[in-house]
């Protein structure tokens, strides 16, 4: 896939670190020898399958016991499969999720083996949406099903939506809405061969991509840890319920200052935050120090095709779509306005710039008094501009633009 970038020679790493240092730190993680640099025991292949927490032990699947002091839950989501819901011929071959480096190199060796293939994405949401995109650029016929009358809800509302149907509509992608997949045929071979859907069609696929959802692993620690919306809860250090244990990321429910809720986020952002979080609170018990509690601002991203959108804030309140929606557009660069009890508590923006996005993010962390709904959609993103010009709290340190994280979705 186009996204996909492995390395395994040294030498080539080290090419990439000449030209992108952001790069090669990320490939040389997910290579291994990143940790042994850094003096981390980096253990592979190993499963826990059981946590004692009041004797600090853990159990692996081969029997063998680890003592810690200290630990960091960091076990993230399971991805929600079709065969767990008893679909037929669910586990027909080629059919894939994408949670990790083993799956994704599994779906392009597939695209390898079928450069003419029919591929159909079960699911509306993030996932889903991306590795449409990803398919299509790979030249790969793709249909989309989803139960929902847009794409990606828990996010979009239907302006922005109809841009992206609209969009991938016009990159060859077809869109099949309100409907769910029920079950699979298969070939002979156990490969599959039509997608079954509700409303009685049958969709023929050499390729089925399955996006709809996953849960936070939270299994190992019932019963042990005290859990609130789905997940562990935390306090603003990431500490659990239980001394010496702490969680981040997907399974962690913390409380978020700034909307006076607990939360959980399943997001690569949230993910890195919250660790860095717990290791700052870890080394500042030890000193006998304090720190300042987790304070984060929710912050979504995504590249697909020529498109780039990011979200800060939160998706509650009052709508005002600003800018160009049509999916035709050579521009396509618009944005939305969440507003909540008058103030703009929420921002999403397509295609902006560096610039642009710093002032977005800056609007959902200080929320600002809204304009009119009239004056707010003839403003558009000069209002975020405006309010970062009279504004002496700076994003810095608070987000890293787009193109500074190590790696694009």
């Amino acid at each position: 896939m186009n996204e996909l970038l492995l390395a395994k020679d040294i030498s080539f790493l080290k090419e990439l670190q000449d030209k992108d240092s952001q790069v090669f730190i990320y490939v040389l993680e997910l290579d291994g020898r990143y940790y042994s640099l850094s003096g981390i025991s980096l253990i592979m292949d190993t499963e826990i399958v059981e946590a004692d927490l009041d004797s600090k032990t853990l159990i692996s699947a081969a029997g063998e016991a680890f003592k810690y002091q200290v630990l960091i839950i960091a076990t993230g989501s399971t991805v929600l499969r079709l065969s767990d819901c008893g679909l037929q011929g669910a586990n027909s071959k080629n059919i894939f999720y994408l949670r990790d480096i083993d799956e994704a190199e599994q779906i392009s060796q597939a695209l390898d083996a079928k450069k003419t293939a029919k591929a159909v994405v079960v699911g509306g949401g993030y996932i889903a949406l991306e590795i449409s995109a990803s398919l299509r650029m790979n030249n790969i016929d793709v249909t989309m099903i989803f139960p929902e009358p847009w794409c990606m809800p828990r996010l979009f509302t239907p302006g922005i939506a109809a841009f992206y149907e609209g969009y991938y509509a016009n990159k060859g992608i077809k869109i099949i809405k309100g409907t769910v997949a029920i079950g699979f045929d298969a070939h002979p071979n156990g490969e599959v061969k039509n997608v079954l859907l509700a409303d009685g069609r049958a969709l023929p696929a050499d390729i089925v991509a399955v996006g709809v959802g996953a849960m936070p692993a939270t299994t190992l620690f019932y019963w042990q840890l005290n859990e609130e919306v789905g997940g562990i809860k935390i306090d603003g250090l990431m500490r659990t319920n239980v001394p010496d244990v702490y969680a981040i990321g997907d399974v962690a429910s913390f409380y978020s200052k700034i909307y006076n809720d607990v939360r959980r986020v399943e997001h690569v952002d949230h993910a890195r935050r919250s660790a860095e979080q717990a290791v700052k609170a870890i080394y500042a018990s030890e000193q006998g120090m304090t720190i300042e509690e987790y304070d984060y601002l929710p912050f979504f991203y995504s590249k697909t095709f020529d498109l780039s959108w990011q979200f800060y804030g939160d998706n509650v309140g009052d709508t005002v779509l600003f800018g160009d929606t049509d999916p035709k557009s050579e521009s396509h660069k618009f944005g939305q306005y969440w507003i909540d009890n008058g103030k703009v508590v929420g921002v999403f923006l397509e295609s902006g710039t560096a610039e642009e996005c710093d002032a977005i993010g800056l609007v959902a962390r200080v929320q600002p008094d809204a304009l009119s709904m009239d004056e707010m959609a003839k403003q558009g993103i000069y209002f975020a501009l405006c309010v970062q010009g009279h504004s002496d709290i700076s994003l810095k340190g608070l987000k890293k633009r787009h193109s500074d994280l190590p790696y694009s979705p």
